[in-house]
């Protein structure tokens, strides 16, 4: 259980907490405290505290305004100095309408080399990983078996072909005898039947030659298509297999156009079917553990939207020459769908979160004005503004948790805190300084050297002025002030 003097402590912390931080919180109890202090002037020593001074010291009667107030009476909240911000001006400049994800590299064409016949491998004409170019021999099979074949289709063929010779000439002479009817009619179609018979059993092994010479052509296995291979399934010596269960012999990667293939929201189709149509579309991608974007175009677009993902499949084409982007990795793809030449643009620190959403600090003639924005996107530390704004206005960057609608500013000194075009470094927030110090209710400082006697100090019983309460905080504001 705490003790007396401890509950005493807490209940003296949470009364000066209340007569500092209150008026703070709730504005209206802020006339009722500067009206206790004016019924007790000895509170106004309080350090920190910030009220209207009761009484003006001797010859300042005609002093002129602070330079805190503005010379403004109730101008920046009830006297209250004004407050250092830092400043941007609200541009007009082009701005990029683009989509950044994550695509994946997939070769235009890859190629599975199987064998068509089985038959052993007697060479192997590419290095693992090389470059081939389309009708480049890759493997050599022995084909001893059909070559022989070969051989004795082309020997059928040359003896029907002598047949043939031979029924040409029986038909020539049966013509002949049969004029001078020394021939039957019979005997002379016989003659042309075996004409027709030969001719046709010639055309039949001339197809089966041209079959035997593609089945050889299964034995030389050449480059499909340009691109690299991978590595040799099957090495000398061994019997390459036929079917979709045997060894891949190697594998080609069309590498040089390459597709990048991506999925961006379905809401982007009617833009990107427009864009295409124009001709204002562009994608770069970036691989990963690389700085340097390669361009590209869109090639493809899914003809169907992904119904469990609300997405599209796009495919980037890219001429890849220097071999950047490689089959089956990832890298990050930007996604240009057009551009705004004249977007109204400011720094992203500049947009605050209000309870009827985005708003602004414009900066009037000293004065802050609240404006109500609508935000359109955020890109590169920017954030473009649908509606709200000109684009010729000032704007606050820094120092927005010290305003309300109608307080006095001051552009922030000490560096760092200019009015800086958005767009000045590549679209990077401005660079402010840390918020200078200024007299904030129970906040630990230095002790100031001599503070100024409170003005109308009643007089202790003896005659003579009490003494000031020790100076625990920073100087009252009251001091500022007339300091100013």
């Amino acid at each position: 259980m705490p003790s007396k003097a401890s509950i005493i402590v807490l209940a003296g912390a949470a009364i000066v907490g209340a007569f500092y931080a209150g008026p703070l919180v709730f504005p209206e109890m802020k006339p009722k405290r500067d009206a206790l202090v004016a019924q007790y002037p000895l509170l106004a020593q309080l350090p920190g505290l910030d009220v209207p001074s009761t009484a003006k010291p001797e010859g300042a009667a005609h002093a002129p305004a602070s330079a805190a107030g503005g010379g403004r009476p109730g101008a920046g909240g009830g006297g209250r100095p004004a407050v250092p911000v830092a400043t941007a001006k609200v541009v007009r400049q082009a701005m990029p309408v683009r989509f950044d994800t994550i695509g994946t590299v997939q070769p235009i064409a890859s190629v599975t080399l199987r064998s068509r016949v089985e038959s052993q491998v007697l060479s192997v004409n590419f290095e693992d990983g090389a470059n081939v170019k389309q009708g480049d021999i890759l493997y050599q099979l022995d084909s001893r078996g059909i070559e022989a074949q070969i051989k004795q289709a082309e020997a059928n063929l040359s003896r029907s072909r002598a047949q043939l010779d031979q029924a040409k000439r029986d038909v020539a002479r049966n013509e002949a005898l049969a004029a001078n009817e020394y021939a039957s009619r019979q005997k002379l179609d016989d003659s042309r039947t075996a004409v027709q018979t030969v001719s046709a059993q010639i055309r039949s092994d001339e197809a089966v030659l041209e079959n035997l010479n593609v089945q050889l052509s299964y034995y030389t296995i050449r480059a499909p298509i340009n691109g690299r291979i991978g590595v040799a399934g099957v090495k000398t010596g061994n019997i390459a297999k036929t079917g979709d269960s045997s060894v891949p012999l190697a594998t080609i990667n069309q590498i040089s156009p390459i597709y990048v293939s991506f999925a961006v929201p379905q809401r982007l189709l009617p833009e990107l079917r427009t864009a295409l149509a124009e001709g204002t579309s562009k994608v770069q991608a970036t691989p990963q553990g690389l700085t340097d974007a390669v361009d590209g175009k869109i090639a493809v677009i899914e003809n169907s939207v992904d119904a469990a993902s609300g997405t599209i499949l796009l495919r980037g084409i890219f001429e890849n020459q220097n071999d950047v982007l490689w089959p089956g990795a990832l890298c990050d793809v930007r996604l240009v769908i057009r551009t705004e030449p004249n977007a109204v643009v400011v720094p992203r620190e500049a947009v605050q979160t209000g309870q009827n959403g985005p708003l602004v600090f414009t900066i009037t003639d000293g004065v802050a004005k609240v404006r109500p924005v609508v935000v359109d996107r955020t890109l590169r530390g920017l954030t473009v503004i649908k509606t709200g704004l000109n684009g010729d206005e000032t704007v606050v960057t820094d120092g927005q948790l010290l305003l309300t609608d109608g307080a006095r500013v001051e552009q922030r000194r000490g560096g760092g805190g200019g009015s800086r075009p958005p767009g000045a470094s590549e679209g990077a927030p401005p660079t402010v300084s840390a918020p200078a110090p200024r007299a904030a209710p129970a906040s630990v400082s230095t002790p100031a050297a001599t503070p100024p006697a409170p003005s109308a100090a009643p007089l202790a019983a003896d005659g003579k002025a009490p003494a000031s309460p020790p100076q625990t905080g920073s100087a009252s504001p009251n001091a500022t002030k007339g300091a100013t």
